[in-house]
């Protein structure tokens, strides 16, 4: 009964501070457990070959281990490093990148340290992101099919020409990265290609999303070039500030069913000509965007 309570002043005193001391201790203990999973910023970086500096023509990217190929690779991996060494000293606790154009383009001898690195096939197409990344980063990127301006421009393939229409607006590569991301609520914080490429992920992913161009398009196959010295310091700059923006962007979520027009070219060689076919469907899940 609280009458024969043991009223002893110092026990009191010591009772009073061991209890102090033990809920300290918990807090301290959740604290430094919430503080440390709100400081890990991992960053998914998605890239192309298409969108990195001094790349303006197909027979860079198309024509694997070609003397023009390897060097376009070697340009890609310059930019790469420059966009890891700046999401790193911006505050990236660990970087995945996913060579992400069809006929590969990462060279194993020129990685920048602080990264892994996903190359490779077969292999699934957004192969170990989740929803443990901040932030997703679009490197190398391309203009949609059709963009006057676009260095290469295209979607999926460059040879059929496909073009895409989710929910009535015509979007390319950018959106369909963009919309796996979403799905586990990672946001696109950074893009970098061409002129053109900047212009479309602002216009879908709104003015947070950081862009660095690194060319500007003339035509298809015709660029103004930008020495490789500002286009990595460039790349950099970026990269360190898009880790600032990323409280500031926002998942790109399609409304479900997503509703997909779909035009591409039927070029079977027994054809007169190239014929032009339209598909139309629905797709129920985001993270089967590509397989329509």
């Amino acid at each position: 009964m609280i009458k024969n309570f043991n009223t002893d002043k110092t026990g009191i005193r010591f009772f009073g501070l061991s209890l102090a001391r033990t809920l300290a201790a918990i807090f301290f203990a959740l604290f430094t457990c919430f503080s440390s999973a709100s400081a890990q910023k991992k960053i998914y970086v998605l890239t192309d070959l298409e969108g990195v500096s001094g790349v303006y023509k197909f027979a860079q990217t198309r024509e694997k281990d070609s003397p023009l190929n390897i060097q376009a690779c070697e340009y890609f991996m310059g930019d790469l490093a420059a966009v890891v060494r700046g999401l790193r000293d911006g505050g990236a606790t660990e970087i995945i990148v996913l060579d992400g154009h069809g006929s590969q383009a990462v060279i194993p001898h020129l990685m920048e340290p602080g990264a892994k690195y996903i190359t490779g096939k077969p292999r699934p197409r957004t192969f170990g992101l989740d929803e443990s990344f901040a932030g997703e980063v679009q490197f190398g990127a391309h203009a949609m099919m059709g963009t006057p301006d676009g260095v290469l421009n295209h979607t999926q393939s460059s040879r059929s020409e496909n073009r895409y229409w989710y929910n009535g607006v015509e979007s390319g590569e950018l959106v369909q990265a963009a919309v796996v991301a979403g799905y586990y609520g990672v946001p696109t914080i950074m893009v970098t290609g061409d002129v053109a490429v900047c212009r479309e992920a602002t216009k879908f992913f709104g003015p947070n999303c950081i862009t660095v161009a690194v060319k500007e398009g003339i035509s298809r196959e015709a660029a103004v070039l930008y020495p490789f010295e500002e286009t990595r310091k460039a790349l950099y700059k970026g990269a360190r500030k898009a880790m600032t923006a990323i409280p500031k962007c926002k998942p790109y979520i399609l409304e479900l069913p997503i509703k997909v027009r779909m035009e591409y070219l039927n070029l079977d060689p027994t054809l007169p000509k190239p014929v032009l076919v339209t598909k139309e469907g629905y797709i129920q899940d985001a993270l089967h965007i590509l397989d329509f």
